[in-house]
């Protein structure tokens, strides 16, 4: 499980700036977000960047407990996203 922290309009989309999420890699942890909180928050995670522990991340990356993953999303218009 990992913290996930959400910003903007991924927090927005969500309804919350702040979860615990299960998974062991950064796109598990992400996917079950998707689940949790639909459709919206997958547009905005497709335009977002993720980064864990505050470094830009990669979808294989492992995560545990101690571990935080966040979306940013483009803070104005458009943006280049990590595709996610």
């Amino acid at each position: 499980m990992a913290v996930l922290r959400l910003f903007a309009a991924a927090r927005d989309a969500a309804g919350t700036g702040r979860d615990v999420i299960a998974g062991t890699t950064v796109g598990e942890v992400l996917e079950s977000a998707q689940g949790r909180y639909g459709p919206d928050f997958a547009a905005v995670l497709e335009r977002s960047q993720v980064w864990r522990n505050g470094e830009p991340a990669e979808p294989a990356e492992a995560v545990g407990d101690d571990d935080e993953v966040a979306v940013l999303p483009p803070v104005s218009g458009g943006g280049i996203g990590c595709g996610w």
